[in-house]
Order: structure tokens, then C-alpha cells, then sequence
């Protein structure tokens, strides 16, 4: 299937699971993943109606925004290193994965203006994930919320790894994000009215649990490519 192909398969999908539990579609941003796949991949789907992506490695993302430029709105959806956060605020409208005080920290030292940023919460509790754990999280948050560069939108979250297999194994995941939003929300009282949560293997089961914002590389992009690019 081509790219525009698979868009339209996808945004079927969206809907239907959207109306099965009450939901508008309208409500819920794709965010299209292009890590290992060519500048060629993601003119196809700006094309085919595309209109963030998604990245994980800065280094990545550098070399692709010198072609594509401002033409799409740019995400970081993968783990920032803090030595590569200088170049993340010239690309990044989004950055999916705050998930430490020392990165917060240079984010807000390196900024020149407000940045927005979701908070990376490691629901699965997968030692080889990045993320918050959900008992720091009020702590974490009230650390930074007097921080003038960084303005948290919500939260984020992945799956665990089984469930690329089976992806009713990322819904408690989902619920505990989603039950951490409103408890944060009620204790801060600020909406934080971003969820980012389901990627191709789960997207589906992240719907129905409030996700309004979805990471799609596979569904859109076919396999991942092999590229050379520094980490």
C-alpha cells in the first residue's frame, strides 16, 4: 500500500474506534513518526495531509529539517540528551519525553522563549524505558512549574514492550496515565490537555482510554528503513 493509502486506512481506523466509545475523531492529532525514513517518505505524507512529525533523534530530524523546514509542525517524540537540546529548540514546536530535572534544567537555561513540553511518566515501570515514574510525578512537576521556559501541556507515556504482540497489555498503562492527568489537573488546577499515548501496535486500545495524540511510524511509513545517521 502507498502512503496516502495507508493515511486514509489509518484515519478509518481513528474514526471507527472513536465512535465506539463516544469520541470525535476530530479531537484526536496524528503524529507521524518518521525515524529511519527519507525526506522522500515524509513529503509523500505531507502530501497525503500530514501535518506534524515525529522524530526521535535530534541529529535526525536536523538533517531533515534543513529540506523540509517549517512546511510541517515538528515533534520530539524520542529521549532528549541534554547536549542536544540547543538544536532541539531550533526545530522542535513539541517535546514529547521531559523525563528529568536535569534536562529541565537545561531546557530552561538554553531556551529563548517558552517551549512546550509533555512529561514523560514510565507507567510500565520498565527499567529500559525513560520516564517518570508515576510516584514522582507531583514532585517532579512541582519542581518545574515556576520554570519560565518550560510550559507542560500534558503527559506522555509508552507501552510495554509485549505490547507490540498483544496490545491489550498497554491499556493499564494508559488508565494509570490518564487517571495521573486528572489527579495532576484537580491538584495544579491546569487542564494539562495533552495525552500522547498508542503508537501503531496499541493506538486503538489508547483511544478508548483518552489519548488525543497518537505516534504512527509502521502504519504510515511501512517498516523502518535503515539510515546512517549519528545518534
Amino acid at each position: 500500500m502507498t502512503i496516502h493509502e495507508n493515511i486514509a486506512r489509518l484515519k478509518m481506523k481513528i474514526e471507527n474506534v472513536a465512535k465506539r466509545v463516544g469520541r470525535n475523531a476530530n479531537e484526536i492529532t496524528i503524529i507521524a513518526v518518521a525515524k529511519t525514513f527519507p525526506v522522500e517518505k515524509i513529503e509523500e505524507a505531507i502530501v497525503s495531509g500530514i501535518g506534524i512529525i515525529g522524530e526521535n533523534r535530534v541529529q535526525e530530524a536536523k538533517a531533515k529539517f534543513e529540506i523540509i523546514g517549517n512546511r510541517v509542525v515538528w515533534h520530539l517524540v524520542g529521549h532528549l540528551q541534554t547536549n542536544k537540546v540547543k538544536d532541539a529548540l531550533k526545530i522542535f514546536s513539541l517535546i514529547h519525553s521531559l523525563d528529568s530535572m536535569r534536562l529541565a534544567e537545561e531546557i530552561e537555561r538554553r531556551a529563548e522563549n517558552s517551549i512546550d513540553c509533555l512529561i514523560e511518566v514510565n507507567t510500565s515501570k520498565e527499567e529500559t524505558k525513560f520516564g517518570i515514574s508515576p510516584d514522582e510525578l507531583f514532585k517532579f512537576y512541582e519542581s518545574i512549574k515556576e520554570f519560565k521556559k518550560i510550559n507542560i501541556l500534558g503527559l506522555m507515556t509508552i507501552g510495554p514492550g509485549w505490547a507490540i504482540t498483544d496490545p491489550e497489555a498497554s491499556r493499564p498503562c494508559f488508565k494509570v496515565l490518564r487517571d495521573l492527568r486528572d489527579e495532576l489537573a484537580q491538584a495544579f488546577d491546569k487542564p494539562f490537555s495533552i495525552l500522547s499515548m498508542g503508537m501503531t501496535s496499541d493506538f486503538e486500545v489508547a483511544i478508548e482510554e483518552g489519548s488525543n495524540m497518537i505516534r504512527i511510524g509502521t502504519a504510515i511509513f511501512g517498516p523502518k528503513s535503515k539510515v546512517n545517521t549519528p545518534p
